[in-house]
């Protein structure tokens, strides 16, 4: 087993940012029920649980809905910066365990989101920023989000992508809410597969090759669609009538895309799966994978998926060089950190 293990995408709500968000007017299901969970707030009851597992240590980002979907456009900026010197003091704290965090971003403006990303990773030493696979439902490759993914390139630094998708947010569109929590299980994997998408046939590493972008769930629905991206793909273009091909028309030029595909980095937070994440490292390759837990949304208050990962990662038919890749080596170089 790996004396060092770094949990690159796992979640906390610091308390004070709760309450920073209640003084200011918000309020989300997602957050009440986060704020409950004792491993997401409780930073001893969190301490402890960590302590369990020998080298582990974590870089938090926070628990979703993002600012802009709780709090007015007027306090966004100032509640992401308060979140963020709150990790700041979280790491400070306890080095060790937390060697850096993800920036808080005010996702409603692409120049306070940059100006914030400046400020997280130059002052407060922020291994990256998170978006999500959506923005109120438009899609993360708008030019807009193409001024931001500059800033990040000139930052070299870390772009995190979560998915989002509520129970406001149906498939069906003759209905008004989703049934049966499948925005959940079935759609943030699709969610993740739909924002990939956009980003490779929008030509987001041409224009930044060297740009670090980690997806999380084992690269959501992507892996099961290896056949679909490399063969099926070779007939790009052809299922669109002649007065539609504007709506194919990407920097990407060659006929087999799936490399573009690969340029990200999964992680291995699949709740319990070790077939998934097999899955994943097939596809993405040992240099694209990394350890995550999704810490603490598991049945067992927090331990569970940091247990689960372990075991999997372990008990899978690799070798002891490459399972410390996904443990901590590949993190440990995507982040610049010392450990």
């Amino acid at each position: 087993m790996s004396k060092k293990i770094i949990d690159i995408f796992n979640h906390y709500l610091p308390p004070a940012y709760y309450d920073k968000i209640t003084e200011l007017g918000g309020s989300a299901h997602m957050l009440a029920r986060a704020r409950n969970m004792p491993a997401m707030s409780d930073i001893n009851y969190r301490l402890n649980l960590m302590k369990r597992f020998e080298g582990y240590c974590q870089i938090p980002c926070i628990v979703s809905p993002n600012v802009e979907q709780v709090v007015a456009p007027e306090h966004t900026s100032g509640l992401a910066r308060f979140a963020n010197e709150e990790f700041r003091r979280l790491c400070d704290t306890y080095p060790e365990l937390f060697p850096s965090f993800v920036a808080v971003l005010p996702l409603d403006n692409m120049e306070k989101a940059a100006a914030e990303a400046r400020y997280a990773v130059k002052e407060l030493g922020a291994a990256g920023v998170q978006i999500f696979t959506n923005l109120k439902g438009a899609p993360i490759d708008t030019p807009d989000f193409y001024y931001f993914y500059e800033q990040l390139a000139k930052l070299d630094t870390a772009l995190w992508v979560h998915p989002i998708r509520t129970v406001n947010d149906p498939y069906y569109k003759n209905e008004q809410h989703s049934k049966y929590e499948l925005w959940f299980t079935l759609m943030w994997p699709i969610e993740t597969g739909m924002a990939v998408g956009r980003l490779v046939y929008s030509g987001l590493f041409q224009k930044f090759p060297d740009l670090k972008v980690i997806i999380h769930h084992g690269g959501g629905i992507l892996p099961m669609l290896e056949g679909r991206l490399e063969n099926g793909l070779k007939l790009y273009s052809t299922r669109t009538a002649s007065n539609m091909q504007h709506l194919v028309e990407s920097p990407i030029k060659e006929k087999c895309h799936i490399d573009e595909f690969r340029k990200f980095y999964a992680d291995t937070a699949t709740f319990g799966s070790r077939a998934a994440i097999e899955c994943s490292l097939n596809f993405y390759g040992i240099e694209h994978m990394v350890f995550a837990s999704d810490m603490p949304f598991d049945p067992e208050d927090g331990s569970g998926y940091i247990r689960m990962g372990i075991q999997d990662v372990n008990n899978m038919n690799i070798s002891d060089e490459d399972k410390e890749k996904i443990f901590w080596k590949n993190a440990a170089g995507i982040l610049k950190l010392k450990v």
